[in-house]
């Protein structure tokens, strides 16, 4: 993705760095303690627990607990669509985020118990991290000056809103799916079912198709927050 603007703080005087800082106080500053924020908190603390019942044969638990972690998925989505006052610019970025971090530790621990094939984790997770590093990146360039390590991660203060295309949301779809049935087989004896197997295949191509779309066409899915 190529970089909406140049940053030229450096070369600015004495009275233009005044103004900025005069500008900084002046930024959007946001309530993040909402229920959704607080339900993905919830989902993503989950995650190493199921990454370590998944490695440690505790199938029926993890499944428990992902089907729980879904639960609050489909709880703070609603949350966020019902309530005016409940929906954040962080929520659009931790929401996304904590589906990428559950996926990728479940497709990692469920890759080394042998349930899925390392060739499609490599894909998902390869993906994911390269999504995960674009959003930092926005977040760096859409911040405005002095450009530091506690203003970086200022969760009051949000720069820019992600919005995930249609097709980046029916991968995630699957992505899940593929999870949540792959967890489930060891349980219910259905382990390399042809099924399966295709949804592998399935999942493969857009998880591929949804990255390129995000590489050619990734600004059209972001909006940069203005002063206020």
């Amino acid at each position: 993705m190529s970089k909406p603007y140049t940053d030229k703080s450096s070369s600015r005087s004495p009275e233009k760095k005044d103004k900025v800082m005069q500008d900084h106080k002046l930024e959007y500053k946001e309530n993040i303690m909402t229920i959704p924020n607080l339900l993905t908190t919830m989902r993503i603390v989950s995650t190493p627990f199921l990454g370590y019942m998944v490695t440690t044969g505790a199938y029926e638990w993890g499944l428990g607990l992902f089907v729980f972690a879904g639960l609050t998925d489909l709880l703070d989505g609603y949350i966020a669509r019902s309530f005016t006052n409940q929906r954040t610019a962080l929520g659009t970025a931790l929401d996304p985020l904590a589906d990428k971090l559950l996926v990728s530790v479940l497709t990692i621990t469920l890759t080394i118990v042998n349930l899925i094939p390392v060739w499609l984790t490599s894909l998902i997770v390869s993906r994911d991290m390269a999504l995960i590093g674009a959003s930092f990146y926005i977040r760096y360039i859409s911040l405005s000056p002095p450009k530091n390590f506690s203003r970086f991660f200022n969760l009051n203060k949000p720069s820019a809103k992600l919005y995930p295309s249609t097709l980046s949301k029916a991968n995630t779809a699957l992505q899940l799916s593929l999870v949540a049935l792959t967890l489930a087989a060891p349980v219910f004896n259905y382990i390399d079912h042809p099924a399966l197997q295709t949804l592998w295949y399935i999942t493969a191509v857009t998880t591929f198709w949804s990255g390129w779309d995000y590489w050619k066409n990734g600004w059209s899915y972001v909006k940069i927050l203005p002063k206020k």
